[in-house]
């Protein structure tokens, strides 16, 4: 409790620009270093982190002693201090759809910041017993978030209703369950299994696994339309290519979308038209951007991270920039770059 307290004074407190711009030795290109890598900062991979009009982005960071969350502004540079968490989870922060404030897990607890007063209230507390799993996901309307609970041979997802906090436990198994990802425009979610996906309706129904091409699963969601799920798919012939895949639940349909440069970290634009990832090459240790049109990769930068997996590569919502995170500089630091001349603007509006 000592520690919590000492740090409670930060929030609210505006902290200044940590902007460092360079260029990158392999491609030439302008990367821009958000926070300063003296402290750990992370890009949460859970959930929404760049606001519609990618003017400000959410982070976690360990500056002030204890991880807490931040406001980034991406004009000014600025951090603004969002909570005074004692046991934040830097992955499960994610903005609401109306951008106003900011849901994430404080050990037991899940809560919700307001962005304009920074009033935090519970929305719900995990039952006795549990700890809180990998990934936080809310639905694309906020009325719903789903989060995993695990105690000692039991894992379960619990869709939590955001306006009353009750939570249903939507499935559970004695395996590890990770990811949960509701739907869009449906009321179902996608999550994780081990090294398989399934899906399941949010009453429980239709708890199924996916039918997915051999070979391990790499980083999985959903299409914006709701109607694939896009997942990386990992052969177990280590001398064929890292492959990008569709699969479509209501036909039970995969199909290829295209090879790879061995990416082992992977996201989508808005209309996933154009892909994001890294490298686990140690020997090429680049971000690539992918074209699905084309099918062709485009070398972005070197991401240098210790562990490409772990670079959580994303869009911005208009697909003009795209944000990573990597411990090149010493810590782990967030980084962005701008591709407005080589990836089309999509829609904002959702």
């Amino acid at each position: 409790m000592a520690a919590a307290s000492a740090f409670a004074g930060d929030k609210g407190q505006i902290f200044p620009s940590e902007l460092k711009r360079f260029k990158d030795l392999a491609t030439e290109f302008d990367i821009y270093r958000l926070t300063d890598p003296a402290n750990r900062s992370w890009l949460p991979r859970s959930g929404r982190v760049i606001s519609r009009n990618a003017g400000f982005l959410i982070y976690a960071s360990d500056r002030s002693g204890a991880v807490q969350a931040y406001r980034l502004d991406l004009k000014t540079g600025q951090s603004h201090a969002l909570t005074e968490a004692s046991g934040l989870i830097p992955d499960s922060l994610s903005l609401t759809p109306d951008e106003r404030s900011v849901c994430y897990l404080d050990g037991q607890l899940f809560m919700l910041v307001n962005l304009s007063n920074l009033r935090a209230r519970e929305i719900y507390r995990l039952e006795t017993g549990y700890q809180a799993g990998r990934g936080l996901h809310l639905s694309d309307d906020g009325l719903y978030a789903a989060l995993v609970e695990e105690k000692a041979g039991t894992s379960r997802v619990r869709l939590i209703t955001m306006r009353t906090g009750s939570a249903a436990t939507v499935t559970e198994s004695a395996e590890s369950i990770s990811d949960p990802m509701p739907r869009p425009r449906r009321a179902g979610l996608l999550c994780r299994r081990g090294d398989e996906l399934w899906v399941v309706n949010f009453d429980g129904a239709q708890n199924r696994k996916l039918r997915l091409a051999p070979g391990g699963v790499g980083p999985a969601f959903w299409s914006a339309d709701g109607r694939a799920v896009l997942y990386l798919n990992l052969p177990s012939d280590k001398t064929q290519l890292h492959n990008i895949r569709e699969f479509i639940p209501d036909t039970n349909e995969d199909r290829l979308v295209a090879n790879t440069t061995q990416l082992v970290s992977l996201s989508a634009n808005a209309d996933s038209s154009v892909f994001v990832g890294a490298s686990g090459s140690k020997a090429s240790p680049y971000l690539l951007l992918l074209v699905r049109s084309v099918k062709r990769e485009l070398t972005l930068c070197e991401h240098r991270s210790s562990d490409p997996a772990e670079t959580n590569p994303v869009f911005s919502p208009n697909s003009q920039r795209i944000f990573f995170q990597s411990d090149r500089d010493g810590k782990m630091a967030i980084y962005a770059m701008a591709v407005d001349r080589l990836v089309a603007v999509t829609e904002t509006d959702r």
